[in-house]
């Protein structure tokens, strides 16, 4: 009860702050001139700021800047929070890749603007710009895109002997351990084998589900309808991951979201990381090379370890721009989106933010794969995708993950065993889903395909 009662302060912090930058930056509401934009607050926000900046003077209008909380889960509850009172307090709105089902109704049309403008969205993966399309509506257009990767620290597996990155979780369970007994010997009591996301957040479904995914377990709700979180394979996946808690990893892990495990990773004291691209040219100094870290140049990216059924899988992940239906300003904010999407400033985000492009050509592209070495082994990465159910659980997919980053969580600080909290998750998802939805073990064999085919399409989401 502590736990829920803290989690539902916070929030409240998070909606009266959020809401109290917004208010402040009311008086410009009836400004035709003036645009509020809802971004993220992750990473390096200078380049961003400079990229809007400049179009902003371009224009001769003004932008403001109204930044999310960290968590993902926060940030929805934000978003409709702000779209519920048909606030006319920001224009522009940055949302992630399993949410265009669950805001359509309440965000603008966007086709009309990419006709007039010309603007071709065959650039895109044909997958990310459709995932966008509820009922006929353009709800948003794909900024970046992601997927989570295994950072690891390239000196330190010289050091102890190791030629190359784990391919197996007990790999990096045996190589962490080493490693983090090495260099505490040599004096760094502060050091750790392994950091990643593992607070009660969005952020723990897509951790998580990359070990059950990796170990066999499945997609927590399958594409059929089946509920299949409640299976060994799954079991097994969380008691491994709860096992690194207080060992190779620290005990407040479990407070973690992504910038935590990057500063300790950032400041030379862990191993190895989970976690987006974006933390990459950060730990390499950032883009104008004066970002504070310990670790530029002695690190690299690996795609992330493979479980007991024999392949990896990253959860993917990626951020949208829409505009309010209820913006003062609709016609410069859709303008704004489609700039930020173009193909230019998805290249200069690349470059100054290590950010995925979602548009294709991108990918082959020589300055940016001078400054993002590791994009050439994204195409392995994605082909092991394991996307969350956002379609098949449609609107209810939030309800759907904070039961299951709940459970998981429970499982991490020893509050539950996996084998109960499974059980018990089993029978909650039963009652959030309801009737068309049926309990079941997951698929024997996972199939693996492109990025393309496993993202999740908002249009069947809204169907459901």
């Amino acid at each position: 009860m502590l736990y829920k009662a803290s989690k539902s302060l916070l929030l409240a912090f998070v909606l009266v702050f959020t809401f109290g930058a917004m208010l402040h930056s009311s008086t410009y509401a009836q400004d035709a001139k003036t645009l509020k934009i809802f971004l993220g607050s992750v990473g390096d926000l200078k380049p961003d700021q400079a990229i809007v900046d400049r179009w902003a003077a371009d224009k001769g209008v003004k932008v403001e800047f109204v930044y999310a909380p960290q968590s993902a889960t926060d940030i929805l509850a934000v978003i409709q929070q702000f779209l519920a009172a048909k606030s006319q307090d920001v224009d522009l709105i940055q949302f992630d890749t399993i949410w265009p089902g669950i805001l359509a109704p309440n965000m603008l049309d966007l086709a009309p603007y990419v006709e007039k403008a010309g603007f071709d969205t065959t650039q895109f993966y044909p997958r990310l710009f459709q995932n966008n399309i509820v009922d006929g509506k353009v709800v948003g257009l794909p900024w970046f895109t992601d997927a989570g990767l295994l950072y690891y620290r390239t000196d330190l597996l010289k050091k102890y002997g190791y030629d190359a990155a784990p391919t197996t979780w007990d790999e990096l369970t045996a190589m962490a351990t080493k490693i983090q007994e090495g260099e505490r010997t040599a004096g760094n009591s502060e050091f750790y084998g392994f950091v990643f996301q593992a607070n009660a957040y969005e952020g723990l479904t897509c951790d998580a589900l990359e070990w059950q995914f990796s170990n066999g377990g499945g997609s927590i709700v399958e594409a059929d309808g089946t509920i299949s979180v409640n299976n060994p394979a799954t079991i097994a996946a969380l008691e491994r991951a709860a096992g690194w808690v207080g060992t190779i990893a620290p005990e407040g892990v479990t407070t973690y979201q992504e910038e935590d495990a990057r500063r300790v990773f950032q400041a030379g004291n862990a191993a190895f990381m989970r976690n987006w691209p974006y933390a990459f040219l950060l730990g390499q100094g950032g883009a104008d090379g004066k970002t504070e870290t310990a670790i530029k140049d002695m690190f690299n990216v690996a795609p992330l370890p493979a479980g007991d059924a024999g392949y990896g899988a990253a959860a993917l992940g990626g951020w949208q721009l829409g505009v309010s239906a209820y913006s003062p300003n609709p016609d410069l904010a859709a303008e704004l989106v489609l700039y930020l999407v173009s193909p230019e400033v998805q290249k200069e985000r690349a470059l100054k933010l290590s950010n995925l492009p979602t548009i294709e050509s991108l990918y082959t592209d020589s300055d940016i794969a001078g400054q993002i070495p590791f994009i050439a082994q994204l195409v392995p990465v994605f082909q092991n995708a394991s996307p969350r159910p956002s379609t098949v659980t449609a609107s209810k997919y939030n309800d759907v993950s904070v039961a299951y980053f709940t459970a998981v969580h429970s499982v991490l600080t020893g509050e539950a065993d996996a084998a109960t909290a499974m059980e018990d998750l089993e029978t909650q998802l039963g009652d959030i889903l309801g009737d068309g939805f049926k309990v079941g073990m997951p698929p024997a064999a996972m199939p693996m395909g492109t990025m393309e085919a496993m993202m999740p399409t908002a249009e069947a989401t809204a169907a459901k």
